[in-house]
């Protein structure tokens, strides 16, 4: 699974019942400060939907959207697994970096 993948899913998690694609995009833009296009979006959340990372359904029709559904996603059992696993190998990754490594120096223009 891929970063980006991983913060879809991620934010998913966030958004609960609230999770589709409008809404996705606006979380990530805003907690990561990262530009999302609703295409790059879209394809991933189609991608992770054929993995059986992700399931999504349809909601109501609003006039809003012009008659159009939002389709809402969820992650699936097998998504919450290959997110902790993630999880966990980014946490052992962290834990077995010798102390003193990442020590920050000064800025020094």
């Amino acid at each position: 699974m891929g970063e980006f993948e991983e913060i879809v899913m991620l934010t998913i998690g966030v958004l609960g019942e609230e999770a589709y694609g409008l809404a996705i995009k606006i979380e990530i833009e805003e907690r990561l400060n990262r530009s999302v296009s609703m295409g790059a979006l879209h394809t991933g959340l189609y991608r992770l939907e054929e993995k059986g990372y992700l399931r999504s359904r349809l909601g109501k029709a609003t006039s809003v959207r012009g008659g159009k559904p939002k389709r809402f996603f969820q992650v699936t059992a097998g998504g919450q697994k290959v997110l902790k696993a993630t999880m966990e190998s980014r946490q052992r990754l962290w834990k077995d970096i010798p102390e003193g490594v990442f020590k920050l120096s000064p800025f020094k223009p």
